[in-house]
């Protein structure tokens, strides 16, 4: 048997002349496909750990068919205030990605335009893909699911074909309304965004949840949704004031910021005015005086196990078809009584 410089970069010529077998046989031991005998694929692995041998990314995906690349799709629509969500989500698939030798490829997708996603399947550039949004029509998953790609959505989907990593923003928007109302607080006012992303329909679900838990009624003319301007955040705002609405619950940290200038401006104070509560906190309520009541969820955590399971579907393991992340109530001086 031939011996190798243990210090230099191997290859599979390498190992195959240090063990006197064909470069195949040293490839399908990798791979695990083809017919090769345990005895020699256990001396081929068995010499590949003592020498610390790593296939670049090349070689590994000529032996296993794969690109060793995953997609992650962004919203195309998304604005500015949304941005840290989405980064966030992608330092997590970046870092468990890197951790199993995979790069991240980017691709914009909206509900009416998927070009970039179907250019990057039809090149065949990646393995499999993560969506980092579900909409109530979403025509990225039912491509994918029409080609077989493997793939995962961060958010949460009516389709249980679909595998999904979310935060329980149902049984969070849930908690926290409930509480508001343990607490006495009267007429409430919600103001949300966009009805077709099914974030808004779970956060107005768990909205709900609280006022059927406590046999109370909900006000459907104090829940504005499709909010998604400063204009439009303000008129209500106004309408709301007139109304003599004692709590103002907003779905995000976006409209929460522009309720809260808008108050500002109006000289109305929080909480002894009119108390502010987000079904979602970031940086930009954080430095907010009074502090904001709110939900938190670790959207890092999103990202890496949205990865982590994609990348064992990839390696043919069963996976739950639905996973929920927890949250934090975190009560503020914002809705003080």
């Amino acid at each position: 048997m031939g011996t190798i410089n243990s210090e230099k970069k191997i290859t599979i010529g390498d190992i195959a002349d240090a063990l006197g077998v064909s470069k195949t046989t040293v490839s399908r031991a990798i791979s695990g496909k083809g017919r090769i005998g345990g005895e020699t694929r256990d001396k081929i692995m068995q010499y590949i750990e003592e020498h610390n041998y790593r296939p670049n990314v090349i070689a590994k995906g000529l032996a296993t068919s794969r690109t060793y690349n995953i997609g992650l799709t962004m919203p195309g629509d998304y604005d500015l205030i949304d941005l840290p969500f989405f980064q966030k989500c992608m330092m997590g698939v970046s870092e468990m990605a890197s951790s199993m030798d995979y790069d991240v490829i980017i691709s914009m997708v909206s509900a009416n335009d998927i070009s970039q996603l179907e250019r990057m399947i039809n090149n065949h550039k990646v393995d499999g893909i993560i969506l980092t949004r579900t909409l109530v029509s979403d025509p990225p998953a039912e491509f994918l699911k029409e080609h077989d790609i493997p793939f995962v959505a961060i958010g949460t989907s009516s389709d249980k074909q679909i595998t999904q990593i979310d935060n329980d923003h149902r049984g969070a928007c849930k908690e926290l309304t409930s509480i508001l109302l343990s607490r006495g607080v009267g007429k409430m006012a919600l103001i949300g965004g966009n009805r077709s992303h099914v974030v808004t329909q779970k956060r107005l679900q768990g909205y709900f949840d609280a006022f059927v838990d406590r046999g109370m009624t909900v006000d459907n003319d104090l829940i504005y949704l499709d909010i998604e301007s400063k204009i439009m955040t303000d008129k209500i705002v106004e309408e709301l004031l007139d109304k003599k609405v004692e709590c103002i619950l907003c779905m995000d940290d976006s409209i929460c910021r522009n309720v809260l200038n808008k108050l500002k401006k109006s000289q109305i104070r929080v909480p002894q005015d009119v108390k502010i509560a987000s079904f979602y906190n970031s940086s930009m309520l954080e430095n907010n005086i009074p502090a904001i009541t709110s939900l938190q969820f670790d959207v890092m955590r999103l990202g890496v196990v949205s990865c982590r399971l994609l990348l064992e579907k990839l390696e043919g393991k069963e996976v739950p078809q639905r996973t929920l992340l927890g949250y934090e109530v975190s009560m503020k001086e914002s809705t003080q009584v």
